[in-house]
C-alpha cells in the first residue's frame, strides 16, 4: 500500500515536471510553424504535391532530430542536469585530461559531484582517451568545436528572438494587407525592448506563466491543425510515407534542394532544449516531448499544407500561411497567444544564451563580465547585463536591418545546423569515454546523424548569400573574443607556472621573510594552485614589511556543476610553523556563484583555524604510508570534536592534512566543536589560534596582482595583435578582480607587473 502511494505521487511529481518543462524546453520548437512554409517557398508554390513533399521532409526531420537524437539520446549526457555545449565538454575534461590549462590535483578527483568512469586499457574508450591526451592540437581542435558550437548558440539568443517575434507581429498585417511592413517591424522593435529590457527581474515571477501559455499554444496548433485536414484536405496524410521526399526532390532538383534551408526551420529549437535542460529529469521532459509538443507540431504543419494545397496559387497566402489557415472567429485570440509564446520561446534562447556564458566565464573561455542570480530558489536563473544590452543591439540591428523573415530564416538555419554537427562530434566522444558504447552503436548514430545534418548543412550553404553570413559574422566576432581571452589566459598562467617562487629560497629568507612582519592578515589572491607566485617575491623585495600571517588564495574553477559547500575549501600549509604562511583553495563549480559578501572571507578563516586544530590533534602520529595516516586520523577527528562539542557551529568545510608536496582533503562533521577538549589541545596549537585571531582583529589586507601582459619581441606579428591589442583591451574593459572578490578599497592593495609570454 505504502509503495503504491510513493508510486503515485512520484508520477505525480514527474507529470508535474513534464507540464512545467514546457514553458521552459520547448517554447523555440514550439512558435516554428509561424515561418516554415514561407520560408521553405518564399518564391509561391507550383505545385501542390510539393506541399505534401515538403510536409514529408518536416515530418521525418522532426522524428530523427528533435524525437529520436535529442529527447531519447543526447539529453541523457546532460552533466547533473545542465545540458549545451559546456556541459558535454566538462564531462570529457573529467574523463580525459583534455582541459588546456593544466589547474587541476588530484583531490579534486575526490568530489562527490566529480562523477567519472574508469575503463580497461585495451578498451576503445582507453584508446581515445590516450589518442585525445597524445597531442596539444587536438585538445586545441576540441575546445575550438566546443567555442564554435557556442558562438552558433549566442548566434541563436540574437536570431531567435528576432524570427519569432516579427513572424508574431506580421499577424496584425493579415487583415490589412495595404498596412505597411513598417508598422510591423515598428511593433517587433517595441516588443523587442520591452523583453531584453525585463530581463533584469528574471523568469522567476513570471516563469509560472510560461508552461500554461505554451501548453495552450500546443493545443490551439494542434487544434486548428485537425480542424485544416477535416476542411481542406485529408488527403496530405499520405506524407508520412517517405517516398514523397524523393518525388519532391525527383521534380524539384536544385531548388528542392536549397528548400531544406526552410525545412530546417522546423527543428529550430532543438539545441535550446538541450541547454535549457536545467533541472528538470529526462524522463519529464520524454514524456512532454512524446505527449503534447509532438503530436501537437505534427498537426500543426499537417493542418498548414491540407490549407496551402486549395489555396497554393496564391503568393499572399503562401506568405502568411500560418495565420491565413486560422478561422476566422478565433483568429485575434491566436494572434496574442501568438504573441506570447514568441515572447516564451525569445525568453529561453535568451536564458540558453546567458547559461552558457557563465558556463564559457567559469572554464576560462570567457572575459569577466558581471553575472547577476535573479532567483533564491533557482541557482541556474541568471542575468549577465552587458551581454543583455548586446544581444538586444544585434537583435533590433538584425530585425530592422532584414526586414523580412526570409532572410532571418536563412541566417538562423546557418546558426542551428553548425551547433548540431558540434554536439554530433561532442556526443561521440561521450558515447565511446563516458558511456562506453559499442563501436557499433556509435558508427550507427555518428553516421545517421551527419547524413542528415551534412545534408541541411549543404543546402544552408547555397543561402550564405541571402542572410545566412550574419550568424557566421557573429560567431566569428564571439570566436574570436573568447579564443584569444582563454589563449592569453593560458600564457599568463603558464608564465606563473614557470616563475614561481622555489620553497628553498623562501625557507632560506626565516621566519620573518627578510622584513619587518607587521600585525594582520595578508590575502595574496592567485591563479596558482600550487606553489608561491612570483608576484609574492616581486612584492616582499619592493616593500620593507609582510604581514604576520599571509595566505595565498587560490579561486578556481572545475569541469564539474557544482562543489557542494561541505568540500568547497582545500587548506594547507606553507613552510614551517612559526612562518604563519598557508595555502586555501576555493573550489567552485561552473553553475556556482561566487557570493558579493563576507561570508566567503569567514568560511576561509573558519577551515584555517579548524586545520590549525586538526593539525594540533595529529601531531606525533607517524606511519609509512602518509595518505592512510592521514584516513585514519580523520576518523578519530572527528568522533574527537563530535564527543567533546559544546557550542556547535556551522559546517567548516573541506580540510586538509599536507605536506609540501601532497594535499589530502579531509572532510569536516556537519556540527563540529568550536573549542577542541583541553587533553587534545596543546599551548602552542591555542598560541597560533590567538595569534592569528588577533592578527585578523588587526586587519585583512588583499593582495591583488595587476599584471601586464605582453608579446615578447620575438613573436609573430598575429600573436603580438592578440595579446597586445585584443586581450590587453578585453582586460581592460572587463571586471576587475577586486569587484569580483568584493574587496574594499581602503583594505586593497594591488602589486603591479609586466608578464612577457
Amino acid at each position: 500500500m505504502q509503495f503504491s502511494i510513493l508510486q503515485k505521487f512520484s508520477s505525480l511529481l514527474l507529470l508535474r515536471f513534464a507540464f512545467q518543462s514546457l514553458g521552459v524546453v520547448f517554447g523555440d520548437l514550439g512558435t516554428s510553424p509561424l515561418y516554415v512554409f514561407y520560408n521553405t517557398f518564399p518564391h509561391g508554390i507550383a505545385d501542390p504535391e510539393d506541399v505534401v513533399g515538403a510536409l514529408s521532409l518536416i515530418i521525418y526531420s522532426l522524428t530523427l532530430i528533435p524525437l529520436i537524437k535529442y529527447v531519447f539520446v543526447v539529453c541523457r549526457a546532460n552533466d547533473s542536469g545542465q545540458g549545451g555545449t559546456f556541459a558535454l565538454y566538462s564531462l570529457l575534461c573529467r574523463h580525459a585530461k583534455v582541459k588546456t590549462i593544466p589547474n587541476q590535483h588530484r583531490t579534486d578527483e575526490e568530489l562527490t559531484t566529480y562523477s567519472r568512469s574508469t575503463f580497461h586499457e585495451q578498451s576503445h574508450a582507453a584508446k581515445t582517451k590516450k589518442w585525445l591526451e597524445g597531442h596539444a592540437s587536438r585538445k586545441n581542435a576540441l575546445l575550438l568545436l566546443v567555442l564554435v558550437g557556442t558562438c552558433m548558440v549566442i548566434g541563436d539568443g540574437i536570431l531567435t528572438p528576432a524570427i519569432s517575434v516579427l513572424s508574431a507581429a506580421g499577424g496584425i498585417k493579415v487583415n490589412s494587407p495595404k498596412m505597411n511592413n513598417d508598422y510591423v517591424i515598428l511593433v517587433a522593435v517595441v516588443i523587442l525592448v520591452g523583453l531584453f529590457s525585463m530581463q533584469h527581474y528574471g523568469t522567476d515571477k513570471v516563469g509560472w506563466l510560461f508552461a500554461p501559455i505554451v501548453l495552450l499554444w500546443f493545443l490551439l496548433i494542434g487544434g486548428i491543425g485537425i480542424f485544416n485536414i477535416w476542411k481542406y484536405d485529408s488527403s496530405v496524410l499520405r506524407a508520412f510515407s517517405p517516398v514523397y521526399i524523393y518525388r519532391y526532390f525527383k521534380r524539384n532538383g536544385r531548388e528542392g534542394w536549397t528548400s531544406l534551408g526552410g525545412i530546417m526551420l522546423s527543428i529550430t529549437g532543438t539545441e535550446a532544449l538541450f541547454a535549457d535542460l536545467a533541472h528538470f529529469p529526462v524522463s519529464a521532459v520524454q514524456i512532454a516531448f512524446t505527449t503534447v509538443v509532438f503530436p501537437c507540431l505534427l498537426l500543426a504543419y499537417s493542418g498548414q499544407a491540407a490549407f496551402l494545397v486549395v489555396h497554393h496559387d496564391n503568393n499572399e497566402t503562401v506568405t502568411q500561411a500560418f495565420y491565413r489557415s486560422i478561422p476566422d472567429r478565433i483568429y485575434w485570440p491566436v494572434f496574442v497567444v501568438a504573441t506570447l509564446a514568441a515572447i516564451v520561446a525569445s525568453q529561453a534562447t535568451i536564458s540558453a544564451t546567458f547559461s552558457i556564458i557563465k558556463q564559457a566565464l567559469a572554464l576560462g573561455c570567457f572575459p569577466r563580465v558581471k553575472v547577476v542570480h535573479t532567483s533564491k530558489k533557482f541557482l541556474g536563473q541568471i542575468y549577465i547585463p552587458d551581454i543583455n544590452w548586446i544581444l538586444m543591439i544585434l537583435c533590433i540591428a538584425v530585425t530592422a536591418g532584414f526586414k523580412n523573415q526570409s532572410q532571418i530564416g536563412n541566417a538562423y538555419g546557418t546558426a542551428v545546423v553548425v551547433v548540431m554537427l558540434a554536439t554530433t562530434l561532442l556526443m561521440t566522444l561521450i558515447m565511446i569515454l563516458v558511456w562506453r558504447c559499442h563501436w557499433i552503436l556509435v558508427v550507427i548514430f555518428t553516421g545517421l546523424s551527419l547524413v542528415v545534418e551534412c545534408t541541411y548543412f549543404s543546402a544552408v550553404l547555397f543561402k550564405v548569400d541571402q542572410g545566412g553570413w550574419v550568424p557566421l559574422v557573429i560567431a566569428a566576432a564571439f570566436l574570436l573574443i573568447m579564443y584569444v581571452w582563454h589563449y592569453g589566459s593560458l600564457k599568463r598562467y603558464e608564465f606563473e607556472m614557470h616563475s614561481k617562487v622555489s620553497m628553498a629560497w623562501l625557507l632560506g629568507l626565516g621566519p620573518s621573510l627578510g622584513l619587518v612582519r607587521v600585525p594582520g592578515v595578508g590575502l595574496v589572491y592567485t591563479e596558482l594552485a600550487s606553489g608561491v607566485p612570483h608576484i609574492f617575491s616581486h612584492f616582499i623585495t619592493n616593500l620593507p614589511a609582510i604581514h604576520s600571517v599571509v595566505i595565498f588564495v587560490c579561486v578556481k574553477y572545475l569541469p564539474v556543476y557544482t562543489v557542494p559547500e561541505e568540500e568547497r575549501f582545500l587548506v594547507k600549509r606553507i613552510g614551517p610553523k612559526n612562518f604563519h604562511m598557508f595555502r586555501c583553495v576555493a573550489r567552485y563549480g561552473y553553475k556556482d556563484l561566487h557570493k558579493k559578501d563576507d561570508d566567503f572571507e569567514k568560511k576561509l578563516f573558519d577551515n584555517l583555524f579548524m586545520f590549525v586544530r586538526l593539525e594540533a590533534m595529529m601531531e606525533g602520529c607517524s606511519d609509512s604510508d602518509e595518505y592512510s595516516v592521514y584516513g585514519q586520523q580523520t576518523e578519530k577527528s572527528r568522533e574527537i570534536l563530535l564527543n567533546n562539542n559544546g557550542n556547535t557551529s556551522p559546517s567548516f568545510g573541506d580540510l586538509t592534512m599536507s605536506t609540501v608536496d601532497a594535499i589530502v582533503p579531509v572532510r569536516s562533521p556537519v556540527n563540529a566543536s568550536n573549542t577542541v577538549s583541553s587533553q587534545m589541545s596543546n599551548h602552542t596549537e591555542m598560541d597560533e589560534l590567538e595569534f592569528m585571531n588577533n592578527c585578523r582583529d588587526a586587519g585583512v589586507v588583499h593582495i591583488l596582482g595587476n599584471t601586464v601582459v605582453r608579446a615578447r619581441r620575438d613573436s609573430r606579428f598575429y600573436k603580438k595583435i592578440a595579446v597586445d591589442y585584443i586581450y590587453a583591451f578585453l582586460r581592460k574593459v572587463c571586471r576587475e578582480h577586486s569587484v569580483i572578490f568584493n574587496v574594499p578599497h581602503e583594505s586593497l592593495l594591488n602589486v603591479g607587473q609586466i608578464f612577457y609570454v
